[in-house]
Formats: C-alpha cells, structure tokens, sequence
C-alpha cells in the first residue's frame, strides 16, 4: 500500500459534510465486502488535537469487526502504511443510544462496561499531512483496536480520574488520564451518540466506543511491544511484527 497527497490539497472546498459522505460511503463499501460494523471511535478528543486542526469538535470513525486485533495476536506492518498507537479507555455499550439531547449521565447509564484498549492509528495520507476533512474522510485514521479481556463495570469509577502509564518494550514513555478527553470520556460518549443522532442512526447495544487517546500518539517500530497498564482496568499489551 502506498499513501496518497492529502485530499484537502485537490479539492480544498471539500465540506466536513462531504468528508462524513466519503467515510460512509468507504464503509459501506467494505460491508458489501463481508465487513460488520462493531462499534466507532471518538477522533480529536483533547484540545492539542483540536487546536493542531484548528477544529472545536472531535470526529469519529466506524469499527469494523475486521480491525479488532485479540490480545497476543502480532499485527502485520505489511498491510499498515504508517501507524502509531494510542492507549484508550474503550467502552462496551449496554442499550442503545442516539441524540439529539444525550447528556453524559445518560450516555454513562448505557454502558456496560469499560476496558484497557489500545488503538492503532493509519493515515492513508503521506507524512500524516492530515487536515479535518483528510482524517474524516479517512475513517478517522483508524486502523486496529486491541481491548483486554476483563470488562469492569464503571459506576464506582471516576472516569476522569482513571490514569494510564503506556510503555514501548518494557520502558514507560507516556501517561494519561481520562480527563484528557473532553474533560471526561462520558462526555465523548454523549457527544458522539448525539452526532450519530444527527446522522440519523446511533449506538447499539454491544457496540464498542473508543473514547479517544490519552497521550500522544506514538509511532511504530518493527519489533515494538507496547502495554497500557490502567488503574482500575488492568492492562493490554500489542506486539508488532520484525519487518515490514
């Protein structure tokens, strides 16, 4: 695979509108294909990521069945172009749920459960020269989810309060904590019930959400294991393979 100029550089009048159509229009490709949706992440969450596109909103991309990786599984970086990974608070949805009007204490009482998640971000663009409408367009970079196997119930946890330590081959680089995602991830949750809302469609029971990273995103090696350790939450390792 090769990346491509961003797109925003040939047709710089391309609306978030056109972008959400080009996203949309990809996934459903790919569910003619034998993909099925499994759940959607939350995109440009913190307010660095924000101001570095020069938005006021996150965005959000569609979980595929295909791009859930099982813990201890090693992915392949042939078939990546240039990937980094996230560590993620990832939430497992209990009822249904869609806007308009969704609160964050309504978006809370339709989760099931919370889990250590690490997410593998892909920009089909070359260099990550990425504006707004070039990550929507590109399914919100999304690439791998890995979600740990324990699913711990969330109604005695202060999500805003739930650290991370993320390490690369046993040395912790990076930290985080719930609140670097719209000050809590409940309100990423609501947020994004409410868009799909205005979408006319919404979350389902037993959907995955990714609610967004905690630290900055951090690029691939060959080789490279990576571990989130979350308070609460336990933790969840990636392994990527020797060569490309």
């Amino acid at each position: 695979m090769a990346p491509i100029e961003p797109i925003s550089d040939r047709w710089p009048d391309l609306s978030v509108a056109d972008a959400y159509a080009v996203q949309s229009r990809n996934i459903e490709r790919r569910i003619g294909g034998g993909a099925v949706v499994r759940g959607r992440k939350v995109g440009l969450t913190s307010r660095a990521s924000q101001e570095l596109l020069g938005v006021h909103e996150p965005n959000f991309g569609v979980l595929l069945d295909e791009m859930f990786v099982e813990e201890g599984d090693e992915i392949r970086l042939d078939v990546l172009i240039q990937p980094r990974v996230e560590a993620e608070i990832a939430f497992v949805m209990s009822a249904d749920l869609a806007g308009p009007g969704v609160t964050s204490t309504q978006a809370l009482a339709a989760v099931g459960g919370a889990l250590p998640a690490i997410e593998v971000v892909d920009s089909r663009i070359a260099d990550w020269r990425i504006r707004l409408t070039d990550t929507i367009a590109d399914n919100a970079s999304s690439a791998r989810a890995v979600v740990g196997a324990r699913i711990t119930p969330i109604a005695a946890l202060d999500l805003r309060l739930l650290g991370v330590l993320f390490s690369r081959n046993g040395v912790v680089i990076d930290s985080g904590a719930g609140a670097a995602v719209l000050g809590n991830p409940a309100r990423c949750i609501a947020w994004l019930a409410n868009k799909l809302g205005s979408l006319g469609t919404g979350l389902r029971c037993g959907d995955v959400v990714l609610a967004g990273a905690l630290h900055r995103m951090v690029p691939v090696r060959p080789g490279d294991f990576f571990q989130a350790h979350f308070a609460h939450l336990g933790s969840v390792g990636v392994h990527f393979s020797e060569e490309r």
